[in-house]
């Protein structure tokens, strides 16, 4: 039988998601054994000189890190949906449009003005955007960077068919799993851990640090009420509101308009 084929694609990022899969050392070259990894730029000794023409045939599975940041990249995402059977998307960029969809509430002209001597030069769209704004997800793992762990996981459950088992639930549970004081409650710290989905091992309040949502909003969050907890506090609607623009801005503010 022909192994399954696989493709995995970078559009606007930091590559951090794709170097949390070589972070699996051993364990992906057992997957690299196992499946034909057709297109891995990250990967290469040297970088493909045909970009995105380098493939023609079909993916069984794309693997896509990066929010879409440009035209070209909308297109290159279309003819990649078009051409896999299934497509995943990692990380906080392609699945909420990362840090760069900060821009989507400013005005995008005025930060190319401030920042680069030709602005003419930059082909960059208004808005940052995730990868489901544009097509199908079959699946989506949040992080920033993704958990290594939970991409073997993704990865090998959707080459045997099966449903990942990666928890949507809150930060909120692991804390209490390993018995780590309530930042939230005990030190009246601004922590999103109620809000935000778990996957990076509780490492912020483990350290006595509030969370700041790195993994992306759980599954149904209640944003405005844990920024009116902030509120009583003693923080600002607009204090409150920057602790939610960070790289899942664009995921929480979604969930925080749906109320």
């Amino acid at each position: 039988m022909a192994k399954p084929r696989i493709g995995i694609f970078k559009f606007t990022s930091c590559d951090g998601c794709q170097l949390s899969i070589f972070n699996l050392e051993e364990e992906f070259l057992q997957i690299a054994g196992l499946t034909e990894i057709a297109y891995f730029q990250e990967g290469q000794d040297a970088p493909d000189g045909n970009g995105f023409q380098a493939w023609a045939a079909h993916f069984d599975l794309a693997v896509v890190e990066g929010s879409i940041s440009t035209e070209r990249q909308s297109k290159e995402l279309l003819d990649i949906r078009e051409n896999s059977s299934r497509l995943i998307t990692i990380g906080a960029c392609a699945t909420a449009g990362g840090v760069q969809a900060l821009r989507n509430w400013a005005d995008v002209s005025e930060f190319k003005a401030s920042e680069y001597p030709a602005p003419d030069a930059v082909e960059a769209l208004a808005e940052s955007t995730p990868i489901s704004a544009h097509v199908h997800v079959d699946y989506e793992l949040w992080g920033c960077p993704i958990n290594s762990a939970e991409f073997s996981e993704v990865l090998a459950s959707f080459l045997l068919g099966k449903t990942p088992g990666v928890p949507g639930y809150s930060l909120c549970m692991e804390c209490k799993r390993k018995g780590i004081p309530c930042v939230l409650v005990a030190g009246q710290a601004p922590c999103l851990g109620p809000v935000t989905r778990a996957g990076c091992g509780v490492l912020c309040p483990s350290l006595n640090r509030a969370c700041y949502g790195c993994f992306g909003p759980k599954d149904g969050a209640n944003i405005m009420a844990l920024m009116r907890i902030f509120q009583g506090f003693g923080y600002t609607e607009n204090q409150c509101r920057m602790m939610l623009d960070k790289m899942n801005t664009y995921k929480f503010r979604e969930m925080e308009e749906k109320g």
